[in-house]
C-alpha cells in the first residue's frame, strides 16, 4: 500500500509538471540520441521510458539516432580501418556498406522492438525513404594549413521534406530516423547524426532540440566534468571553439547547434543519457541537467538562469 508520504511525493511532481506538460502539448521536440546507448539494453529502456511518457503527455517526439560506435566495431570486426578528422567519420565504400547494416539494420530495428515492449507507435524511417532528405556528396574540405580532406560516401544536406514526418506525428506515430541518406544517382551516403536532427528541427519549426550524449553537457574544462555550462549563448559557444575547448566529439554538435539556432530553433539542449531521467529532468524542470544553448541569453527568462532548463 502507498504511504502518505509516497502519495504526496506524486502528487506534488504531477503539480509540477502540469505547467509544462500545458506548454509543450502538441509541440515538436527533435530527439538526438547518440548510437552507444543502444548498445546497453538497460539504458536503452530507461531512455525510451522517457520518450515514451514525453509521447503519452502531447509531445510530439521525433527521434534521430546515430550509430558510431556499432559501426566501428563491425569495422574492426571485418579488418576495415575507421578514420576520423575533426570529430568526422570519414567513410569509404565499404564503410557506407558497414553504416547501412548498423544504422538501418541494426540500430533503428531495435528502437522499434523497444517501443513495441513500451507501446510507443514508432516507424522507422531513414534519410532515403521517400526523400526526406535530399543530399548530395561532400566535396573536399579545405583546411588552414593542412591538405584539404577528403570524407569520401558522406553528405551535406540540400533539403528537408518536413512534411513526411509531420504526416507521421499527426497520424499519432513517432518518426524513428536513421541519418542515411542518398544523392540524385542512389548512391547512398553517411550524414552525420547531429546534423540532421539539426536541419530537421530547423524544417519542422521544432520547440526543442535536445542532443542526448554520453558527455553531461559542455564543459569549460574538457578535463574536468564538474565544470558543466548551464546555460550559453551562441556567441559564447563560438569563442569556447575558437579557444580550443571543444573536444573533437563536440565539434560535430557545436556545429549542429549553430545550424538549428541559427534556422530558428530557440532552445537546444546537451543532456547525459548516463544520468537517470535527464530527459524529464531537463524537460519538466528549471534546473535541467545538461547545458541550454540559445541564441541570447538575454532571452531567457529569470526561472531558466536560476537553473536553465
Amino acid at each position: 500500500m502507498t504511504s502518505t508520504t509516497d502519495r504526496a511525493i506524486v502528487v506534488s511532481a504531477l503539480k509540477h509538471a502540469a505547467p509544462y506538460i500545458r506548454l509543450f502539448k502538441g509541440k515538436v521536440f527533435v530527439l538526438k540520441v547518440g548510437g552507444e546507448i543502444f548498445a546497453d539494453p538497460v539504458l536503452t529502456t530507461a531512455l525510451m521510458e522517457q520518450v515514451g511518457l514525453l509521447h503519452q503527455v502531447g509531445i510530439r517526439v521525433v527521434l534521430i539516432h546515430g550509430g558510431g560506435p556499432q559501426s566501428t566495431q563491425l569495422a574492426t570486426a571485418l579488418g576495415l580501418d575507421t578514420t576520423f578528422i575533426d570529430g568526422r567519420r570519414v567513410t569509404d565504400s565499404a564503410s557506407v556498406e558497414v553504416a547501412t547494416m548498423v544504422l538501418n539494420g541494426q540500430i533503428n530495428t531495435r528502437i522499434l522492438a523497444s517501443c513495441r515492449d513500451l507501446q510507443i507507435p514508432a516507424i522507422g524511417i531513414s534519410g532515403i525513404d521517400a526523400g526526406l532528405i535530399r543530399a548530395r556528396r561532400r566535396q573536399p574540405v579545405a583546411r588552414e594549413g593542412k591538405d584539404a580532406v577528403d570524407y569520401g560516401f558522406v553528405g551535406d544536406i540540400d533539403a528537408v521534406d518536413a512534411n513526411i514526418l509531420c504526416k507521421q506525428l499527426d497520424s499519432g506515430f513517432m518518426p524513428v530516423v536513421s541519418p542515411l541518406s542518398c544523392d540524385e544517382s542512389g548512391q547512398i551516403l553517411n550524414i552525420n547524426a547531429d546534423t540532421v536532427a539539426a536541419a530537421i528541427a530547423a524544417e519542422l519549426k521544432a520547440e526543442k532540440l535536445i542532443l542526448a550524449t554520453g558527455a553531461p553537457g559542455i564543459l569549460e574544462d574538457v578535463k574536468d566534468p564538474l565544470s558543466l555550462i548551464s546555460y550559453i549563448d551562441r556567441a559564447a559557444l563560438a569563442k569556447l571553439k575558437a579557444e580550443g575547448k571543444l573536444a573533437d566529439g563536440m565539434l560535430p554538435k557545436a556545429a549542429a547547434i549553430e545550424s538549428a539556432l541559427a534556422n530558428g530553433v530557440n532552445r537546444v539542449h546537451i543532456i547525459s543519457y548516463k544520468l537517470p531521467d535527464s530527459l524529464l529532468l531537463e524537460v519538466f524542470t528549471n534546473e535541467g541537467t545538461g547545458t541550454l544553448v540559445v541564441n541570447d541569453i538575454s532571452g531567457l527568462t529569470p526561472a531558466e538562469q536560476g537553473g536553465a532548463a
